[in-house]
């Protein structure tokens, strides 16, 4: 390795000790060579530093912190700070390979001053540095065992059967807090909202086959009745029941609304059910049923170019064209007390939904219902849109057609999960008040279109 000429500091020859004059390359006696002799290091008071001895070799460390017993560089340890960079090259530090000279602008090497002669056998070993006394031990936490659930929270307490942290006692979020789905025509999402403490929502998404091997896509959406003894349970199994009975009776033949109006009677079944629980209300108590589980349902099939919609209460479905310039329209009409006013005449929409008894439902599934009203509509649309399947907890956020449409974003009919976690969003931006339930399924017509048609029973 090349070096460059240095001026040297030296008052004598390393190698005869006659007297140097400034600017000397090589001693005049001897020819030593005092390019090769190192420039004195900067300060570096905790490094170690070895000056050149009177007759050559090279002297004890005048200050060292030693990490070892055996000071810096003996077996038992090594100076830490011999190795850092402080930008100005001060701290640049190489080992030399065995064999080979110290390397250009290095410290050199503190050795015993018996051993003024160079050795054949290298001497310089690196060893592994010794654990730093004056660092505590720290004990790694043991792995859980595979399948245990962490908290959330301090991320090192385990979730008892409660569903709460044995470390920080911090609550879980249930399984049902947050839920998204997403099949090739159809997506979901159902989120607890900003004020309730559990998600009483529920949603179920699938596709079929037809007879002719043509698709058919399905969403149901429930929502649980809060003032009802288990409303979680309630829309859970209703989604449920809906979903299954459509997923038997489609691939039949069963014309997609007669499909629905049976599936809306299965999961009335399913709520029922709940009340009869053994266990879960006193046989003679003549106020069980008074507080029976209860959910609303709405319910959405795209098939064989139709579009057909059910439900019972006021949960909702809107139906919003690609083309914007098209009008959007709303499919359903609740069972609530505000709609009851509004078609009886007595109130003009705005004055009705205003009102503090708006919300209170007329039409619901449950052992305590009245008698069971099924809702179902038959749509053939003309051109491509979209259908949003939602819980009042969304359209209380945009509850007219326009609205709806407004907040649907524009390419959710080629990313709908995309679309329906902007709806969600779009609630919980508005306060969150409710449950927020939403599923959005893309319709596409051939091109050669066809006009559209209705019914209702």
């Amino acid at each position: 390795m090349s070096q460059k000429p240095q001026e040297t500091a030296l008052s004598k020859c390393p190698g005869c000790e006659e007297p140097l004059e400034p600017g000397d390359l090589f001693c005049g006696a001897c020819g030593y060579d005092l390019s090769a002799v190192p420039e004195p290091p900067r300060d570096h008071p905790t490094i170690a530093m070895a000056a050149p001895a009177e007759n050559g070799a090279a002297g004890h460390p005048a200050a060292a912190r030693s990490d070892g017993p055996d000071g810096p560089g003996g077996p038992g340890g090594r100076d830490r700070s011999a190795g850092q960079d402080r930008g100005d090259g001060s701290g640049d530090f190489e080992l030399p390979t065995p064999g080979s000279g110290p390397a250009p602008g290095a410290a050199p090497q503190a050795v015993p001053a018996a051993s003024s002669a160079p050795s054949s056998t290298p001497s310089a070993e690196v060893s592994a540095p010794a654990p730093d006394p004056r660092t505590p031990a720290v004990e790694l936490p043991s792995a859980p065992p595979a399948g245990t659930k962490l908290c959330v929270a301090c991320r090192a307490g385990r979730v008892d059967t409660d569903g709460y942290c044995e470390n920080c006692g911090h609550a879980q979020p249930r399984e049902r807090d947050h839920m998204e789905q997403e099949l090739e025509s159809v997506a979901a999402v159902s989120d607890r909202g900003l004020r309730h403490h559990r998600n009483e929502d529920a949603f179920a998404v699938s596709t079929a086959a037809l007879p002719d091997g043509s698709p058919a896509v399905v969403a149901i959406v429930c929502d649980g009745v809060s003032s009802a003894s288990r409303p979680d349970e309630a829309s859970a199994a209703a989604a449920s029941a809906a979903n299954e009975a459509l997923l038997e009776s489609l691939p039949r033949g069963t014309h997609p609304q007669q499909a629905m109006h049976e599936a809306i009677v299965v999961a009335a079944e399913a709520v029922n059910s709940l009340a009869r629980e053994p266990g879960r209300a006193g046989e003679h108590d003549p106020h069980r049923h008074q507080n029976a589980p209860a959910c609303t349902l709405v319910g959405a099939v795209l098939a064989g170019g139709l579009l057909v919609v059910g439900w019972v209460g006021d949960s909702r479905a809107y139906w919003v064209p690609d083309d914007r310039t098209h009008p959007p329209a709303r499919l359903t009409e609740d069972d609530s007390w505000a709609a009851q006013m509004v078609a009886a005449g007595l109130m003009n929409e705005a004055e009705a939904y205003a009102d503090e008894r708006a919300h209170a439902i007329t039409g619901w599934l449950g052992a305590d219902a009245y008698e069971l009203e099924p809702h179902t509509a038959s749509f053939k649309p003309d051109r491509p849109g979209l259908v949003v399947v939602c819980t009042d907890g969304l359209w209380n956020y945009a509850e007219s057609a326009a609205d709806m449409a407004a907040a649907v974003p524009a390419d959710a009919q080629l990313r709908p999960l995309h679309g329906a976690q902007v709806l969600v969003g779009h609630a919980l931006d508005g306060g969150g008040h409710d449950n927020v339930t939403v599923a959005l399924l893309p319709f596409a017509v051939p091109a050669q279109g066809a006009g559209s048609a209705c019914g209702d029973t």
